[in-house]
């Protein structure tokens, strides 16, 4: 089995080195955070003190990062930079830029070192029990040396070439985020008519408007008043507008993608920084100064 480096230990990084662990691969860690480096030494994992001595020794490297600015922050930094060998394999898993991880890739590619683009879809759920949407862009030969390891985490679907993993997922994930905000809002008025919500997501979620939003998220984190799908509103909001700004690049129309926008922009700045993506429905509540309860 490979010897794979492992960039951000969160919510979702650490699932998927387990399900790395369990399958055989040996992982060297690193995260900024001293507790996330000591849970990867307790699921047996080597927890590394810094990026260098992370890829020192690795075939392939995963970065599992909020953002582009980060990924290329750790992947370009001189000290990881010397790290990587000659055909190295680099895999962002994280929710990039799809133009900036091609230009990642042509700079990689320069000196020898391969980078392909896998993010998931499926939650910190999907992460701990494999069964993630894996989308994957990149190079057919890169695509299968990473087999092994991409499918610890699920299915993989290849988007295409470099780039396509990324807008894959950003469009998704505006996909999602509308879907949340207008099931939100839809739930809410019939609340406020009368219909209890659990019983109109049972009619919805038999009938044409079902969602993501209305068969996981309602259930399972607003109704339930937890809020803690594991997956931050700032960070949902920016997937939107990667994806809308691959939209306005390519002269694709997208009125309604704006307008989604500017409410989670709204949202954003009414909830605490740290706020779970599905606290969107609370913000909902808030404006028509209600709350969401469930006769459950």
């Amino acid at each position: 089995m490979t010897t794979t480096a492992f960039f951000g230990l969160g919510n979702m990084g650490m699932p998927m080195v387990k399900r790395l662990l369990a399958a055989g691969h040996k992982v060297r860690g690193f995260d900024l955070a001293e507790e996330a480096r000591t849970r990867l030494a307790e699921a047996g994992g080597t927890s590394c003190a810094s990026p260098a001595e992370a890829v020192a020794g690795a075939s392939t490297v995963i970065l599992m990062l909020p953002n582009s600015d980060v990924v290329e922050a750790v992947i370009m930094s001189p000290e990881v930079n010397d790290s990587l060998t000659s055909n190295s394999l680099v895999i962002d898993m994280g929710s990039s830029d799809p133009f900036r991880s091609q230009s990642l890739e042509h700079q990689l590619r320069q000196r020898g070192i391969r980078f392909i683009d896998a993010p998931v879809s499926g939650g910190v759920r999907g992460a701990q029990n494999g069964t993630l949407t894996v989308m994957a862009g990149g190079d057919d030969e890169d695509l299968l040396d990473a087999s092994a390891i991409l499918n610890c985490f699920g299915t993989v679907k290849r988007a295409g070439m470099v780039g396509a993993g990324h807008a894959a997922k950003a469009l998704n994930n505006l996909m999602s985020a509308a879907h949340l905000l207008v099931s939100s809002e839809a739930i809410l008025a019939g609340q406020s008519f009368g219909v209890d919500p659990s019983l109109l997501l049972q009619i919805v979620n038999d009938s044409s408007g079902k969602s993501g939003s209305t068969e996981n998220k309602w259930p399972n984190f607003i109704l339930s008043g937890t809020f803690n799908s594991g997956f931050a509103l700032k960070l949902m909001l920016k997937d939107m507008k990667i994806a809308v700004d691959l939209a306005d690049r390519v002269h694709s129309e997208s009125r309604l993608s704006h307008a989604a926008i500017q409410l989670w922009e709204e949202a954003a700045a009414n909830l605490p920084d740290n706020a779970d993506h599905t606290e969107i429905a609370r913000w909902v509540a808030a404006t028509s100064q209600g709350s969401i309860v469930s006769q459950r």
